[in-house]
């Protein structure tokens, strides 16, 4: 067979409707939504609420996973004094809180018999 004929050759017909590749674009597009953008909605919600929540003597964990009694704080109204140990201090921003300690301790355990 003569090469300039495959080349030359007219392209297959297409002929299929655009709309089932569009649905599963837009189905991916839902899927993506509730999986991964929601929750993290949700998530970062709880977290502001639990911050602005908070109040001084509350024990925290920050996410470097350093242990602290909140101490007081600051005007700024984004950072707080953490006391870590006695006449020991922090200074820290209040986003980087990650769970109050004295709340997982109060909590019961799930114990099954």
């Amino acid at each position: 067979m003569n090469m300039l004929n495959v080349l030359l050759a007219a392209p297959a017909q297409g002929g299929g409707s655009a709309l089932p590749q569009m649905l599963i674009f837009g189905g991916m597009i839902v899927v993506m939504y509730f999986f991964m953008i929601r929750p993290q909605t949700k998530k970062a919600k709880m977290q502001k609420t639990f911050i602005e929540n908070l109040k001084e003597g509350d024990k925290i964990v920050n996410i470097a996973g350093i242990h602290g009694k909140i101490k007081k704080f600051n005007d700024d109204g984004k950072t707080l004094v953490m006391e870590v140990a006695p006449g020991t201090t922090l200074t820290i921003e209040r986003s980087t809180i990650s769970m109050e300690y004295s709340a997982a301790l109060n909590a019961p355990a799930n114990v099954k018999a």
